[in-house]
């Protein structure tokens, strides 16, 4: 590795396996296939060692520790949901501003498949459309870079920022997130209901698959199942369950 590429930091603090100065661990939230009566993925979400939000961890990150938290994030969710035995597809979130060089940064999550024996082709990544991302055109290196390896890669919260469509248009993902904000009360929104039609259309026509999540209530389950989303996550099916698998309720087998 040359000079140039160790002067960033995330690139020198790989070499020099710098460790993060705060501890933390996740808890982990099944996406349910409703037409399977299955999980289909569990999202691991980062959590405080005393079960503290993420958003008290996510406050400790910033320019100094980003690489480093974003790699720990993926050896924690790998070997826990290894350890647990989960079921299904790994969900795991990063941050491309973590990223430098992707061919190089995705060395610790393939060591830590390896060493925990979890099968990388069940790894999907995700980033939030509401991450600032400037440019698009690492992220799509980094997606692109992911999907070589046989990695799934996924946009989360779409609908929730301003870039998705553009996105969307300039990379194909292989699973969009339909984001709470288009879920919530659909059942009684004309509006909503037409957006997301649309978005299924689009997924469909791109051959994307798509999940829902933020689902509550029975209601929103059912107009999002006869829209034809059948992936749907969120507290009627499953609170996020700490450093566990959740039990899954009667609503995700109705």
């Amino acid at each position: 590795m040359n000079e140039a590429i160790l002067s960033r930091p995330g690139c020198r603090e790989c070499v020099e396996g710098k460790a993060l100065e705060f501890d933390f661990t996740m808890a982990f939230q099944p996406i349910v296939d409703l037409h399977q009566g299955r999980v289909f993925a569990h999202e691991a979400l980062v959590r405080g060692l005393n079960q503290e939000p993420a958003g008290q961890i996510l406050a400790r990150v910033n320019d100094r520790n980003r690489y480093r938290f974003d790699q720990t994030c993926r050896v924690k969710a790998i070997s826990l949901a290894a350890q647990l035995g989960l079921e299904g597809m790994l969900s795991i979130n990063f941050l491309p501003h973590a990223i430098y060089r992707p061919e190089t940064c995705i060395r610790t999550t393939l060591d830590a498949a390896q060493r925990y024996g979890f099968p990388q082709e069940r790894i999907i990544f995700e980033v939030t459309e509401g991450e600032q991302v400037q440019d698009h055109a690492h992220l799509i290196g980094i997606f692109d870079e992911y999907k070589r390896l046989g990695f799934r890669t996924a946009i989360d919260d779409f609908g929730a920022g301003y870039s998705g469509l553009n996105l969307l248009a300039e990379f194909q993902p292989d699973i969009v997130k339909l984001d709470m904000v288009l879920v919530r009360n659909i059942n009684a929104d004309k509006a909503r209901r037409a957006i997301v039609r649309g978005i299924v259309d689009v997924c469909q026509e791109l051959e994307i698959t798509l999940v829902a999540e933020g689902i509550e209530t029975l209601e929103e389950k059912q107009v999002l199942l006869d829209l034809g989303i059948a992936l749907q996550q969120g507290f009627l099916y499953a609170r996020p369950a700490f450093e566990a698998a959740a039990e899954l309720s009667a609503a995700a087998f109705e």
